[in-house]
Order: structure tokens, then C-alpha cells, then sequence
């Protein structure tokens, strides 16, 4: 064991655990939240993103994407300690657990974001006004970023290192130590801040001594060091625990002039205890039985923790720019709330039992598509987490990005690109929104229509460059679910004939343009030649085409193939095209697809109804991309040909995807699939 007690721990801690690039792999985080922000935890006990106080503020911690210059929040055994590290959520919660095991002791790192036991009054004050300007729920929603450290066996060293950089790594700030030295019996915890022009951070630190050591208590010095290339300094320190006690970091606004209470262990114990009733609770609603039990309620809990519970927004992923293909370009900000994922997100939470989201969630989409379209009707594709489409996007080129991935991007410019297949996405989401829900109101009829008539941009589908099959199938939704809504709920459609024209016009299209005679399956575009495109698969999951259609199984058989031989399936992963031969107008590659490999699970399962070799095939690729989450099984965007996980993670469309794979090939083994 070591036994350095020096409050100074050595340089160049980490380094070690972070291979030769300095960076964990992006597998390796673990992600906490409170439906407001969230934070990346390393299988290493550091904290290299988070943005505060909302998922789209500039980030806190960000040594993500610049070792040198993001910025941390760590706490691990001292660098020259080799112990072995064990990473697990807690069960039926979103609270992380990291162990650190050595012949010598054992400690838990408990990370953690508070939330009331009773979530009713948060979720109501929540939905009446913005979340910083709530004094319920501030009193009741704790603001805090919770680091809860225990021995549970013999004793240990863990040395502390806090290295903010606020407002992307771009602002100044300083940093006041305000009790160098934690005195035994102190009630005082208020013991750092940390101060820029726009934010301002304090750290608490409460001692629970333990029952058996009543006349020792764990010795905490911080000490500030400035590290280069950061615009301010952290702070440093080494805790000695013996097995019982167990000292906890806070990290909450500081405001100033403003007196802020003292924290005690027992207000630490009570936070932690009402989160884990809270998730608990919470997960306990699911209808999901099935085999997969355990993987689809991680699933579900991931998705709540992307919710921004103020408006029922719900973020593509929690992060920023984390490549594509590692040394890329393709680095985005997936920060926002994108129409393309209604109609997934909509039907799982309703299937699911989530009620409440699915309500908060809808009401977000429907103010929006009455509120936010262009003068000339066009519907934005994205929005921020409050509604807005004002996303400019920049490069921060003073970051070095992932693994040296840049540019690195905020912000998102793309919010009024024509993407026509979101009006398939939102009108098939209203549509089960209608079947599955609530039914839909006069006013959202209204906006339908008008979404609809002729007059609306959705109807200049000619005037782009491509005419992708993928668009034209949702296209065929838009009419097709516009239509359903009229006849199912006998609501006034002026347009009947002209919609039921124009649906049957592009279903005719898809099937002789969008259809490759040389392959034999359909391809990615009319003008694509023979190229093809995994997104098809989305079709018999719209209803577009049967599952046991002739064309569309020899496009499945297609798709998988090896890229070699043409198709676009490597190692049971499923890739949206090869980029080798596609430009995309991006350049670079990309790794495999996560939302693609479980759209292909979906389309056999339904196509296993028929034929049960199908649905043999379908069990098989869902548990081998299983194994390519990470060990809480989160999954990212992509994943490498090298087998490690790519884009931001976790992604909702992953999740959202795998549960709706789940949830079929269940009912599909069980003979209950309609």
C-alpha cells in the first residue's frame, strides 16, 4: 500500500490508465444526470465532461475533447497504485459506482446528480417556468454534482485533483481555497470556489469519520496548482481512509452575496437514498417483461436522463464532436432535439408506460411544428432544448478534439436544412400518438393539414440534388399517416383526394425509381445507380412494404453481405452506406451504425413471422450487438471496424432502436406479433 500522505500527489496522474493518447476510450464513461445536465464518468473516477447548469451550456469539464485544456474532476488511487477497477450503476438507478480494489482496501466512488424522492412537485414546477428561475424547484432539485467516496475495507489513498475550465476551456476564472487544511469536527464544508465572468462554482466537502475511528477523522489539504495551457487553477489533494468512514464532494453554484448552508453527511445520506427511491420508482413503471429485461430498462433509464424535464425536449446525445472515424471531421453537436427521432421516441414511451414523458415530449413537438416553421412553411429539423432554432455553429479551434478529431464544433447550423423525411417522422409520431395516447386535438389537426396542403414546402421534393428513397418512403408516411388520422377520427380533410394521389404517386415512384433491376433490392437514391443504403429498412417498420416482400428480402440479403461482396454488414454491424464509393459531401469514414444494426434486427424479426430463419437470424445479430455496448450498456452513434464505440454517446437513437427491437423480437418468439 502506498503510504505517502503528502497532500501534493504525483505529476502526471492518469497517464498511465489513459493508453498513449492521454484519452480513455469512449466505451469506458458511465454517464449521470438530473434531466437538466449530465456528466461523463471515466472507469478511472474522472470526470471529463460536463456542461452546466443545462445540457447545451458551455461545458465545466471537457478534458473529453482536449486532455491538455478541457478540464476534470478526478479522484482515483495515486498513479504508482496498481489496483483493479470495477464500474456498475446501482441497481434500478442512474446512481454510478466505482470500486477500487487492492490487496490493501477497498473504496466505492459513488457519483451522483440529486432528485427529490417525490418527483410531482419538481415535474409540475418544472413545466411552469424556466428551471433557474423556480424557487420550488431550486429548493427541491438540488443543483449539485455529488462525489460520495467510502471505504468499505482496510484502508486507502485517493488523491483528488479538480481542474475547471469554464465556458469551452475559454474563460478565465479564479480559484479561492477557503479552508485549507478540514479540521476534524469542522461544520463548515464550503472549501473552493472557483470563479469566471459567467459562472461560479463551489466545492463542499463533508467527513463522516466512521463509527469504529471516533478519535481519527481523514485529512484532506487541498492545494492550488495551475496547470499550462489552462486559464486557471485547480486544485489538488490526498485523502487517507480507513474502512467506515467516507468523505463527499460537492460541487454547486456559488452565487455571490449569497449565504449558503452549510451540507452534512446526514443531508448527503438522504440525498443519495431519495435519488436511488426516485430511479427506482421510476423504472418500476415499465411494461417491459421480456428476456432482454435488463438491457432495454438501462435503455429506458439512459433516454430519461436525456430528457430536459423544464420543456420534455429530449437531446439526440449528451455531448459534442466526438468523432465519427477517429482523426475525422464529422464531429457535431448532437446537444438537440431532432424531429427525425418523433416517431421512435413517441412509441416507445407510450408501449413502455412511460406516460407522462410521452405527454411532455409531444406537447414540446406540437408548439413547435405550430410555432417554429419558416416563412415558407418549411419545418425546422432540430431544436434546442427549450424550443429555440437559433443554433449557430462554431469551431472551438483552441481545442484539440478527440484523440486530435478536429475541428471541434458547438452549436448546430443545420436547423432549417430541407430534410423531407422528417414529415414522415413527425406525422407517423401523431399518428401514434393518437393510437396510443391522447387523441389528437383540432388545433394539431389544423397544423397537420396545413403541414400538408399543396402550398408547403414539402411538396417541392424535386428541387434537391437527390431524390433519396429513404425521403420518398417518409414522404409516403406523411400522406399515408394524414390520412389514417381523417378516417380514424373522422376529422375534416378538404384534401383527401389530392393526399390519397399524391401517396399512391410516390409509392409507385419508390417501387420502379427507387428500385435497382441490376441488384435486384432498392437502392439509396433514384440517381445513385447501384448504390446501396441501409435506411431502407425503415420500410416495413412504417408499414411501407410488407416484411416478407420479395424485394425487400433480397435487399435485407444484400445488406448482408460483407462490404466486399458488396453489402454493407461487417462482423454482425450494420454500416448506412459504403463511403468508399457514396460522397456524401462530408468526406472521411464512419464506423458501423448502432440505430442500422437494430433497424436490421427489427426488419428480420417481422420477416420472421413468416419465415422462421429469418427470426433465428434476427436473435443473433441483437445479442452480438449487444456485446458492443460498454460494460453499463451504454451505446455511442457508431461503432469501429476495431470494434470500439464512436460519435456521442450515449445516443438516443441507439437506445431508442434497441428497445424497439427488443420489444418486437419478444412478441415475435412468443407468437403475439400483429
Amino acid at each position: 500500500m502506498d503510504t505517502h500522505t503528502g497532500a501534493d500527489p504525483p505529476s502526471g496522474l492518469q497517464t498511465m490508465r489513459r493508453q498513449g493518447s492521454g484519452y480513455l476510450p469512449i466505451e469506458n464513461y458511465g454517464l449521470i444526470g438530473n434531466m437538466r445536465t449530465c456528466a461523463m464518468v471515466g472507469i478511472d473516477g474522472s470526470i471529463d465532461f460536463m456542461c452546466w447548469p443545462a445540457f447545451d451550456s458551455p461545458s465545466v469539464f471537457c478534458r473529453l475533447l482536449d486532455k491538455d485544456k478541457g478540464g476534470y474532476f478526478s479522484i482515483a488511487p495515486p498513479v504508482a497504485l496498481e489496483c483493479t477497477t470495477k464500474q456498475q450503476y446501482l441497481p434500478s438507478s442512474n446512481i454510478l459506482q466505482t470500486r477500487y480494489i487492492h490487496e490493501d482496501g477497498v473504496v466505492d466512488l459513488i457519483d451522483f446528480f440529486p432528485r427529490p424522492k417525490n418527483s410531482s412537485v419538481v415535474a409540475k414546477a418544472a413545466k411552469q417556468m424556466p428551471f433557474r428561475e423556480s424557487v420550488i424547484v431550486q429548493d427541491e432539485l438540488k443543483k449539485w454534482l455529488v462525489r460520495r467516496v467510502d471505504c468499505i475495507r482496510g484502508e486507502f489513498h485517493l488523491d483528488i485533483e479538480i481542474f475547471p475550465a469554464f465556458d469551452y476551456a475559454r474563460a478565465p476564472h479564479t480559484t479561492e481555497i477557503l479552508m485549507p487544511i478540514h479540521p476534524p469536527g469542522s461544520t463548515q464544508t464550503k472549501t473552493v470556489s472557483f470563479s469566471s465572468p459567467a459562472l461560479n462554482l463551489q466545492l463542499d466537502v463533508t467527513i463522516d469519520r466512521g463509527e469504529e475511528q471516533v478519535h481519527s477523522c481523514p485529512g484532506l489539504e487541498f492545494k492550488k496548482v495551475k496547470k499550462e495551457g489552462m486559464l486557471g487553477e485547480g486544485v489538488v489533494a490526498r485523502v487517507h481512509l480507513l474502512e467506515g468512514q467516507a468523505v463527499s464532494f460537492i460541487l454547486r453554484d456559488d452565487i455571490p452575496n449569497h449565504v449558503t448552508r452549510d451540507i452534512t453527511t446526514e443531508t448527503v445520506d438522504l440525498q443519495q437514498h431519495d435519488t436511488q427511491s426516485y430511479w427506482f420508482d421510476w423504472i418500476r413503471k415499465s411494461k417491459y417483461k421480456g428476456r432482454w429485461r435488463e438491457v432495454v430498462n438501462r435503455s429506458l433509464m439512459i433516454l430519461k436522463l436525456l430528457t430536459y424535464e423544464p420543456t420534455g425536449a429530449i437531446i439526440a446525445a449528451p455531448t459534442f464532436s466526438i468523432p465519427e472515424n477517429i482523426g475525422g471531421s464529422r464531429n457535431w453537436d448532437y446537444r438537440f432535439c431532432w424531429v427525425r427521432d418523433s416517431s421512435f421516441t413517441i412509441y416507445i414511451l407510450l408501449r413502455m408506460g412511460f406516460t407522462e414523458e410521452a405527454d411532455a415530449y409531444m406537447d414540446f413537438i406540437s408548439d413547435r411544428f405550430r410555432k417554429s416553421r419558416s416563412p415558407e412553411g418549411a419545418l425546422p429539423i432540430m431544436f434546442s432544448i427549450t424550443g429555440s432554432t437559433d443554433l449557430p455553429e462554431l469551431e472551438l479551434n483552441h481545442l484539440s478534439g478527440y484523440r486530435d478529431s478536429a475541428p471541434v464544433r458547438i452549436g448546430n447550423g443545420a436547423a432549417f436544412h430541407q430534410q423531407f423525411d422528417i414529415y414522415g417522422e413527425l406525422m407517423d409520431g401523431i399518428y401514434l400518438y393518437n393510437k396510443y395516447g391522447k387523441p389528437v386535438t383540432w388545433e394539431q389537426w389544423v397544423s397537420i393539414r396545413e403541414i400538408l396542403e399543396p402550398d408547403m414546402s414539402i411538396w417541392e421534393v424535386r428541387n434537391k440534388k437527390q431524390n433519396f428513397v429513404y425521403s420518398k418512403v417518409m414522404l409516403w408516411v406523411a400522406f399515408d399517416r394524414g390520412l389514417r388520422l381523417a378516417e380514424k377520427r373522422c376529422l375534416p380533410c378538404p384534401n383527401r383526394a389530392k393526399w390519397l394521389e399524391v401517396r399512391d404517386e410516390i409509392y409507385e415512384e419508390v417501387m420502379t425509381l427507387g428500385y435497382s433491376s441490376t441488384m435486384r433490392c432498392f437502392k439509396q437514391s433514384y440517381e445513385s445507380g447501384d448504390m446501396l443504403d441501409s435506411s431502407i429498412l425503415i420500410a416495413p417498420l412504417v408499414f411501407f412494404i410488407s416484411p416478407n416482400d420479395p424485394r425487400f428480402l433480397r435487399t435485407v440479403d444484400r445488406i448482408l453481405l460483407s462490404p466486399e461482396r458488396g453489402g454493407l454488414t461487417s462482423t454482425g454491424l450494420v454500416y448506412r452506406y459504403n463511403t468508399e464509393h457514396s460522397d456524401d459531401g462530408v468526406g472521411g469514414r464512419e464506423g458501423a451504425f448502432s440505430m442500422c444494426t437494430f433497424w436490421l434486427v427489427e426488419a428480420l424479426t417481422r420477416a420472421g413471422v413468416y419465415d422462421k430463419k429469418y427470426l433465428v437470424r434476427a436473435v443473433n445479430i441483437f445479442e452480438n450487438m449487444l456485446n458492443f455496448g460498454n460494460h453499463l450498456g451504454m451505446f455511442s452513434e457508431e461503432i469501429a471496424r476495431s470494434g470500439e464505440q464512436l460519435g456521442n454517446t450515449p445516443q438516443a437513437f441507439s437506445h431508442l432502436a434497441l428497445i424497439s427491437a427488443a420489444f418486437n423480437l419478444d412478441r415475435a418468439t412468443e407468437g403475439r406479433f400483429a
